[in-house]
């Protein structure tokens, strides 16, 4: 538990602590002016608000702000998860806390709204707030919703224009209307509702199929359309059948145009998020019945360091709402544990379709990061390490910024317990969420050439295969040989195009040039140039996570060697002796009476007749 040197109002926290129940929950951290600056929800309120309090050392910076302000804690019980999620949706939208990620202000983007009422209307509108009704979108795509707005305006001819209508339900007439046609009906763009032309019934009976078409629900619609031309065609209405004909071809022909997988893909959200060191960028894609009836992309701007999951965690409840979503199956690329089954069924290792699907979501998601940060340099008022990008850019002639450089580095013995390790530098600074580290499985003995070709290609493969954005500025940590090798298996084998450099290395394992190009050319630095600093850091970066990797498995290795060469002795047992006497020479000095309190009789008696040399 924290004192009051971190925060002086700990001792009132503390008591408020202990009441706090072991149920689910959302809970409100207040600071002393009696604002809320954060909202969260949990499974068990009590152990989730009391890991705010402990282990402060280990807290990112943000984190440690945010304890430092908290002066009080208000929790709000409920039923269930579900209800925690609802919930923390609905206080986060109303209060706005501080240190909580938020949705972007949604009046900017494009609605369709049928409007709320007697004889309701489909409109445009960019503010949520200044209408009522229920709201289709957004749309970040104009065309695609004016295309929309056409269609349904040549399906069904309702009216667009501001007239005030009422329903008088005690004489069966509609108020404050017209008592001629006006030109729109006359041409026909409406059918006249305002003076009597058409029934109330028939009016809203176009509006539930508008809706539906909204939704997504074309096949529905195209069915009843087909049911009533034959029925019109039985009846010798030939003329009136040919419009029904002409209204199926147009909707059919969109719902074509629209589809992008089966129709066995009824209805479902697909979720897909990346991030960088300041923002996540998110994308949503509704899908019904094969058809893609929008894709959403937002940034969001990281409060508290969150992790993916935890930013999926906090826009999935609040777009499912926006959207109007009616989806109870989402497609990610992994468990979001703080969301409930109970609240959407999650699609984690999609196939076919919906693989496709995510693959596409991921890409709009990549490009709208691509976007925001292009729109964050045109408007200028670069950071310094921008600058320094922007710069390095110009050096090496890059097609794009490189916000995300990975650099790759191999470790091993003569050959023994090879692995490699990538580590990811965005926006000139560590991004230690997309370090990775291999197992080098095909190669045989110290080749660091192969070693490399082996992580490079199962790196970007799996990128590839995935839909998932490349890095900006491919970095080997080595020289032209080691370029070359990546470059093969790059260009060559998965036909992808990434930028690649190389830093070669003095005596002393110090970066001393920075080569690029094919055939690769040295790019001089002085030790003092920024640009120098970043390349040493890198290395020393990726350097620094491979060793620490090696010698990890290095020691798993050790144990596997000494003590599980002995009969009867598992890696199990190995490690209970480990921990209880620190190494394998402590092991050989232990007396039976020793091992036997440690491991038992007959385990014992094997270990020591081993170091005995019996």
């Amino acid at each position: 538990m924290i004192d009051k040197s971190i925060n002086k109002n700990i001792d009132r926290i503390a008591l408020r602590l202990k009441t706090i129940p072991e149920s689910p929950g959302v809970y409100q951290h207040i600071d002393e002016k009696g604002q809320i600056i954060y909202v969260g929800k949990a499974r068990n309120l009590q152990k989730r608000v009391q890991q705010y309090f402990t282990d402060y050392n280990e807290k990112s910076a943000k984190i440690k702000m945010l304890v430092r302000k908290i002066c009080d804690i208000r929790v709000t019980v409920v039923a269930n998860e579900v209800d925690a999620l609802l919930l923390e949706n609905t206080l986060i939208k109303q209060y706005k806390p501080r240190y909580n990620s938020l949705l972007k202000d949604d009046k900017t983007y494009p609605y369709l709204c049928i409007t709320d009422e007697d004889y309701p209307r489909v409109i445009f509108t960019r503010n949520r707030r200044n209408e009522k009704g229920q709201f289709f979108g957004p749309y970040p795509n104009q065309r695609i919703m004016r295309e929309l707005q056409d269609i349904i305006a040549k399906l069904f001819s309702v009216r667009n224009c501001s007239k005030r209508l009422k329903w008088n339900s005690k004489n069966g007439k509609v108020e404050g209307g017209d008592l001629r046609p006006c030109m729109k009906q006359q041409i026909g763009l409406c059918k006249g509702p305002c003076c009597g032309l058409q029934s109330r019934e028939s009016y809203l009976s176009d509006i539930e199929n508008i809706r539906r078409i909204l939704k997504g629900e074309y096949g529905d619609i195209i069915d009843q359309m087909k049911r009533e031309m034959m029925l019109l065609a039985e009846d010798l209405r030939f003329e009136e059948a040919e419009a029904f004909k002409r209204k199926i071809m147009l909707l059919e022909e969109y719902r074509s145009r629209s589809a992008v997988v089966g129709t066995n893909v009824k209805d479902v959200d697909v979720y897909t998020v990346v991030s960088d060191v300041k923002y996540a960028y998110v994308n949503m894609m509704r899908v019904k019945d094969g058809n893609i009836i929008y894709s959403f992309s937002t940034e969001i701007k990281k409060q508290l360091d969150e992790s993916d999951d935890e930013i999926l965690a906090t826009v999935i409840p609040a777009l499912h709402e926006e959207t109007c979503s009616s989806a109870s199956e989402m497609v990610v690329e992994r468990p979001i544990e703080e969301i409930p089954e109970e609240y959407m069924r999650q699609n984690v290792a999609p196939k076919g379709d919906r693989l496709r699907l995510l693959q596409l979501s991921l890409r709009n998601a990549s490009a709208h990061q691509h976007q925001c940060n292009q729109r964050r340099l045109l408007a200028g008022g670069e950071e310094p390490h921008t600058k320094l990008l922007r710069r390095l850019q110009e050096l090496l002639s890059l097609p794009s910024l490189p916000m995300n450089i990975e650099c790759f580095d191999n470790s091993n013995i003569q050959g023994a317990f090879a692995v490699a390790a990538m580590v990811r530098f965005t926006g000139g600074k560590p991004n230690r969420k997309e370090y990775r580290h291999f197992n080098i499985k095909t190669v045989e003995g110290p080749d660091d050439y192969a070693s490399m070709a082996e992580v490079v290609y199962r790196r970007y493969k799996r990128l590839s295969d995935e839909g998932k954005a490349l890095p900006d500025l491919l970095m080997v940590d080595g020289g032209r040989g080691q370029m070359e090798v990546a470059k093969e298996v790059v260009e060559d084998r998965l036909h992808l195009n990434i930028p690649i450099a190389g830093l070669a290395k003095d005596d002393r394992h110090r970066t001393s040039v920075l080569l690029y190009g094919f055939p690769p050319k040295e790019v001089m630095l002085e030790p003092t140039d920024p640009l120098f600093k970043l390349f040493t850091r890198i290395q020393d970066e990726v350097h620094r996570f491979a060793i620490s990797f090696h010698k990890n498995k290095r020691s798993k290795g050790t144990i596997k060697t000494q003590l599980t060469d002995i009969e009867g002795i598992g890696e199990k047992t190995a490690q209970e002796l480990l921990l209880k006497f620190g190494s394998v020479k402590q092991i050989r000095l232990q007396t039976l009476e020793d091992l036997v309190e440690a491991i038992g009789t007959s385990k014992a008696k094997l270990v020591y007749d081993y170091f005995q040399g019996k």
